[in-house]
């Protein structure tokens, strides 16, 4: 059935330093450029997505409708990943503060504690496909057949983890954790108190104004659209070499302008990764300068997943 795994050892070119130069200096300093304004329109409009969607949802409930209303707030709740995901760069918003209110809420929305991911996800940058160092490939390896696939897709590895995060971190414990760095668990714990605080705010709330509506707008479509999340995520790095070459350790997956936008044009990874504090808004920019050297451009996460199960022979 295929197992998890990380295969091959990890090449290291020294090309990183140069293949950050392909951008020219003056454009570069535009590209690093932060903008409140531009965080302020994306979020509303998400948020305004989040608040269609709820309504749609408690609207239909008891028809067929419902249905439809649900899978669309799966993809609305799911793609807040893209949000959290800016905002512990700190790229969301010119204003440091306002992103990690983002990062806060964004990660609560799908059962992260942001600030673990932040550490996380420096060292998933740092060591990127690096099998030893790099905590993607230590937490969840790459699907070589149907079994690991189909258990990846599931989200059930995802809901285990997130489970230690959000029990386990915010008294002490840090589990199999070891790409954390010491100084950071202080802050682990703390957004890790403050997410736990929050859930039960919501639980209680709940049961003290005797609704459901949280569990209609936010915790089924959560559940609905986790497979959705994790077919995106496979698409990012799977299949690219163990490698430091940053113009070909990472895939942009183009897709479509909807995608782009709800995900916050993480759709662009390569370009990400290579320049990892251009904000969002300013990644197809930037795409349009690197594109000939990336060595992985895909059309659309269909193809990259035909040519994942292609792999599995």
């Amino acid at each position: 059935m295929g197992t998890d795994q990380v295969a091959g050892p990890f090449v290291v070119t020294g090309q990183r330093a140069r293949q950050m130069r392909v951008v020219p200096a003056d454009v570069l300093k535009r590209l690093y450029g932060k903008s409140d304004a531009k965080g302020f329109v994306q979020t509303g409009a998400h948020l305004a997505l989040l608040v269609l969607g709820g309504w749609l949802v408690l609207e239909t409930r008891g028809t067929w409708w419902v249905v439809p209303a649900l899978l669309l707030q799966a993809v609305f709740v799911n793609t807040l990943f893209g949000a959290m995901h800016e905002s512990t760069h700190y790229n969301s918003f010119k204003t440091r503060r306002f992103a990690d209110i983002l990062a806060f809420f964004s990660g609560a929305a799908i059962l992260n504690n942001a600030g673990f991911y932040r550490h996380y996800h420096l060292a998933h940058h740092r060591y990127t496909q690096d099998p030893l160092r790099d905590p993607e490939l230590i937490t969840s390896g790459t699907p070589r057949g149907w079994g690991a696939y189909l258990f990846r897709i599931s989200s059930v590895p995802f809901l285990m983890i997130r489970l230690r995060d959000i029990l386990l971190f915010p008294f002490g414990f840090k589990g199999d954790v070891t790409y954390i760095h010491q100084q950071a668990w202080p802050e682990v714990r703390r957004w890790g108190r403050l997410l736990l605080a929050f859930y039960a705010a919501l639980v209680v709330g709940s049961i003290l104004l005797q609704t459901t509506a949280v569990l209609w707008v936010w915790f089924i479509p959560l559940l609905i659209g986790l497979p959705l999340l994790r077919l995106y995520l496979l698409c990012e790095h799977t299949l690219c070499p163990n490698s430091d070459d940053g113009f070909a350790n990472t895939r942009t997956t183009l897709s479509n302008p909807v995608v782009r936008f709800l995900m916050w044009n993480l759709p662009y990874h390569a370009e990400h990764h290579l320049l990892p504090n251009i904000p969002f808004h300013h990644l197809p920019e930037a795409h349009r300068h690197l594109r000939p050297h990336l060595k992985y451009v895909a059309r659309s996460y269909t193809q990259v997943h035909g040519e994942i199960i292609r792999s599995f022979a």
